[in-house]
């Protein structure tokens, strides 16, 4: 089954992680079909950790605890086998966390990466390690001339704390949206809006500036990650998409829903 939606389906955020995999991967797997042939696609990624950003950090504890009557009891056996005192198991808040992204590499140039090409998830815009290892990595991008394309398809976190949107007019700022920022043109900023209703836009994919670009239709992405991914199995259209959707995005879609019978009358 198709997803409803004309462009992106906001009730996937909610499975973000396994699309995001999707998406890089399929992403990768239609650029290097177009890419001329001094070019190809790698896929990197960085962990960092992710969890709640209120708690603690730590990911390996500072102090172990123990059940001291245990450890007691194997203390008084004297001339036994040591008895292995019984923990006292924690869950962690914090969990390393992968994510993914596209590089395309200049095989004529000694492997120079030219062009990042990002996904992000909502880690990318929240304070925290995520977030601190994105900055950085945009920055050594621009430092290295390197063309960066950042495509958000999510609606959690700040978008700002990654993207220059106060620099896109306020009419221009949709609820999706993907920036080019060209390495041998760091003053200049394209933008593409996406809005809810209508279809995902093919967007240009710079090389170098001796190469035409090349295009990336995030429309087919995101039709292939909903139908191989059988989402449509495991979304409840009745419910509203989390995060919240701004009023005039959710009245549409409540139309929507109820003319594909995916939704019935409240």
């Amino acid at each position: 089954m198709d997803s409803p939606f004309p462009g992106m389906d906001p009730y996937l955020e909610h499975h973000w992680r396994s699309v995001h995999h999707r998406l890089i991967t399929y992403a990768g797997d239609q650029l290097q079909a177009v890419l001329p042939s001094r070019f190809r696609i790698e896929v990197d990624e960085r962990v960092f950790v992710a969890g709640d950003v209120d708690a603690a950090r730590s990911v390996y504890p500072d102090v172990h605890v123990v059940d001291e009557q245990r450890a007691s009891d194997a203390q008084s056996a004297a001339g036994s086998a040591a008895t292995i005192a019984r923990p006292v198991v924690i869950e962690l808040l914090d969990e390393p966390s992968t994510e993914t992204y596209l590089e395309i590499i200049d095989t004529a140039s000694g492997n120079r990466v030219i062009t990042a090409i990002e996904f992000l998830s909502p880690t990318n815009k929240q304070p925290g390690d995520g977030n601190d290892m994105y900055v950085r990595k945009q920055r050594e991008y621009r430092a290295a001339g390197v063309s960066q394309v950042e495509i958000d398809l999510t609606r959690q976190g700040d978008r700002s704390l990654v993207l220059p949107m106060i620099q896109i007019p306020r009419e221009h700022r949709t609820l999706y949206v993907a920036c080019v920022r060209r390495g041998w043109q760091p003053r200049k900023l394209e933008a593409y809006p996406m809005p809810l209703q209508q279809p995902l836009p093919t967007i240009g994919i710079p090389l170098d500036a001796s190469h035409n670009d090349v295009p990336l239709q995030l429309q087919m992405l995101v039709a292939q990650c909903y139908v191989n991914g059988r989402y449509d199995s495991g979304i409840d259209y009745q419910l509203d998409p989390h995060p919240p959707l701004p009023p005039d995005d959710n009245a549409w879609i409540e139309q929507l829903l109820r003319s594909r019978e995916l939704r019935r009358p409240s």
